[in-house]
């Protein structure tokens, strides 16, 4: 029985129990690293009251007696560098997912030896009577600012079991149990106006298409790809543009704690058609702190459109550049599609063979431009492999998880 473990139990609550399950486990190292998913095995022993009622918040603790690797012949972790986090499912009477925790709490851990990882906790409220199993589910270990995610590859069995009685007061269970609240959705609010015109000048709105650009994106641990859904929108002020790129899709979870005013996009707007050259779009920094685990999403890119021909001009996504925490990830398009065509006309210092707004100049009508790609990685948005910018590339070279090639890191 785990130690301590009367201490985590509501007043309501019966003695505790600890049971142990093992499970098969796939892991997959870091993004980036180029290492194949590794099998191992994984052993937990689960920590919960034997008995509660209706209305109580039980306090349940997941200890591992074996994580399902061991620490590479690389480097030798320091104490408290290593945090799990996992899900533990709730079912039976009710069902839910139930986050759990741990600290970065770790004795150092030599080349070779067994990973050590402290006890996650999480909290279950009880909503309705008779048997809640709790079973281990997948979980990730972040070493060294990165992470290992590991999911069971087989059916686990139930770790513990709470027999839940109604309140005091309830002449009979609950009829059904609640459905977990669903997630709040991460998406970025679409299509905010650009910003307006000087007075005197009667803005005339364009919107651009949706097209999705494949990116492939290097940053300094390795080679990405993804694709993400662009819109370009603009506006006529005068002679000129003012142009706001969009990204449709929210972006990664952060790995890490990301502080506020260290992430910075930008992205070279393509133009093709009668002009030709690039326009430079940029974002504002995250205003506020990005905590681990909370999604990233790149701001409304904005830039200024001075055309440098007349006639029919095409304005398609470029390259996407993201500089966070001292590095930067590029992004290059493999292929991209016109999002907007405007009927220009010709302006003095005009972008055509160059760049407008300030950007550098593109060398040749058939330059993709040179900003700022997406940060992508999976099928998921923008900036999924920002995870891999933000604080960690630094740290790749002593990751627990970044590995020689051929070398197995699990048993």
């Amino acid at each position: 029985m785990f130690a301590g473990a009367a201490a985590l139990l509501g007043v309501t609550a019966g003695p505790a129990q600890a049971a142990e399950v093992s499970y098969a486990t796939k892991c997959v190292p870091p993004l980036g690293v180029g290492l194949p998913d590794v099998n191992g095995t994984t052993k937990v022993e689960i920590t919960a009251p034997a008995t509660a009622k209706v209305g109580d918040t039980v306090d349940v603790v997941w200890k591992f007696t074996q994580a399902a690797s061991k620490n590479p012949d690389i480097i030798d972790l320091p104490a408290n560098s290593v945090q799990p986090s996992g899900t533990l499912k709730a079912a039976g009477a009710q069902s839910a997912d139930v986050a759990m925790s741990g600290p970065r709490q770790n004795p150092a851990i030599p080349k070779g030896a067994a990973m050590a990882l402290s006890d996650m906790k999480g909290t279950l409220k009880l909503t309705a009577a008779g048997q809640v199993t709790l079973t281990p589910d997948a979980y990730v270990v972040n070493a060294l600012s990165t992470d290992t995610k590991c999911a069971p590859t087989e059916a686990v069995q139930p770790a513990a079991t709470i027999n839940v009685t109604a309140g005091e007061g309830s002449s009979e269970p609950p009829s059904s149990s609640p459905s977990p609240s669903p997630s709040p959705s991460t998406s970025p609010s679409t299509s905010p106006s650009p910003s307006p015109s000087p007075s005197g000048d009667t803005p005339t709105d364009f919107t651009g298409k949706v097209v999705d650009v494949p990116y492939t994106c290097q940053s300094p641990i390795g080679e990405k790809k993804a694709t993400s859904p662009v819109q370009i929108n603009a506006r006529k002020n005068g002679g000129s543009y003012d142009l706001t790129v969009q990204f449709k899709k929210s972006v990664m979870d952060s790995p890490v704690a990301i502080p506020a005013d260290s992430v910075k996009p930008s992205m070279r707007v393509v133009l093709g058609g009668s002009d030709q050259g690039s326009v430079t779009v940029t974002g504002p920094t995250n205003a506020s702190p990005i905590a681990q685990g909370a999604p990233i999403e790149i701001p409304d890119l904005t830039g200024t459109y001075k055309p440098g021909a007349t006639g029919e001009s095409t304005l398609s996504p470029g390259v996407l550049i993201v500089e966070a925490l001292g590095t930067t990830t590029t992004c290059t398009p493999d292929s991209t599609s016109v999002s907007l065509t405007l009927d220009t006309e010709e302006q003095a210092s005009g972008a055509s063979g160059g760049s407008s707004s300030g950007g550098a100049s593109v060398s040749g009508s058939t330059s993709t431009g040179g900003g700022l790609a997406e940060t992508g990685a999976g099928d998921h948005g923008t900036l999924k492999a920002l995870g891999l910018v933000a604080g960690t590339a630094v740290l790749l070279g002593a990751a627990v998880f970044t590995f020689l090639p051929g070398r197995r890191w699990l048993r």
